[in-house]
């Protein structure tokens, strides 16, 4: 459970800086401070601070009115990258893949630092049309356990699937496999990125246990070649843009 004051005091300076350590940490992690007051402050100057001018970014409470205009430039950018024009359900897959892993360790990354949940409200964050990127205004924060912070990554990702199933062509229970998937990846990699992948598995299978709805666990980490593996409960498509290079954990493999 969240353990929330009835009158939270703001924790915006401390949870900058554990955002900056997070960033610190996690290289793929593409992400920037927009603004360090509390979250409905206004700046003295009377303006409301968003990120920078002449970039156009969607917050995520207007991601559905703007997701086509969204998953057109990641096709563009993979064209790119990899001089191929992916399908349009790949192209928004893609892009589904890559908001899912960056907003889940965006909110489970600060708890895993710092044991508290951070409060992020749909419209201080903002994606990049043009390079996927992402910008934040932190608020606040409060102590929570691990169903408080799977209750607010599903209370992010939720209008995230809705917005973009229309273009992925998955169904609820696939898409929620993929939330899963993006949310467990996310820790492994911040414990990798800090030496203590044991205490990252151990934390993100406790974090999903089978039966933690909406999630679709268990987390089913295993053993393999002295490593620690699993297998993705759905696929991200990346092999359909870099075939040569698909994923260590990719289904296919299986």
């Amino acid at each position: 459970m969240l353990d929330l004051p009835a009158r939270p005091a703001p924790a915006t300076g401390r949870l900058a800086l554990t955002y900056r350590q997070l960033a610190d940490a996690c290289p793929a992690l593409t992400f920037s401070l927009v603004d360090e007051g509390p979250v409905g402050g206004t700046p003295a100057d009377g303006r409301e601070r968003t990120p920078a001018e002449g970039r156009e970014w969607i917050p995520a409470d207007r991601l559905a009115s703007a997701v086509e205009r969204l998953v057109d430039a990641e096709a563009a950018r993979i064209r790119d990258r990899h001089g191929l024009a992916p399908r349009p359900h790949v192209a928004a897959s893609r892009l589904l893949h890559h908001h899912l892993w960056t907003t889940s360790l965006l909110i489970s990354g600060v708890w895993y630092l710092e044991g508290r949940v951070p409060l992020l409200p749909a419209g201080h964050l903002w994606t990049d049309t043009a390079t996927g990127d992402f910008a934040l205004r932190p608020g606040d924060w409060a102590p929570g356990d691990g169903a408080a912070l799977r209750d607010a990554v599903a209370a992010h990702v939720g209008p995230v699937l809705a917005a973009f199933q229309p273009l992925v062509r998955r169904g609820p229970r696939a898409l929620w496999g993929m939330a899963t998937d993006d949310l467990l990846s996310g820790l492994w990699y911040l414990g990798r990125m800090l030496g203590e992948e044991d205490r990252a598995v151990a934390t993100a299978t406790a974090l999903l246990p089978a039966g933690a709805r909406p999630w679709t666990g268990p987390a089913n980490f295993r053993r393999e070649r002295g490593g620690w593996t699993r297998t993705r409960q759905g696929c991200c498509l990346y092999y359909a843009v870099d075939p040569a290079n698909p994923c260590a954990t990719c289904p296919r493999r299986a």
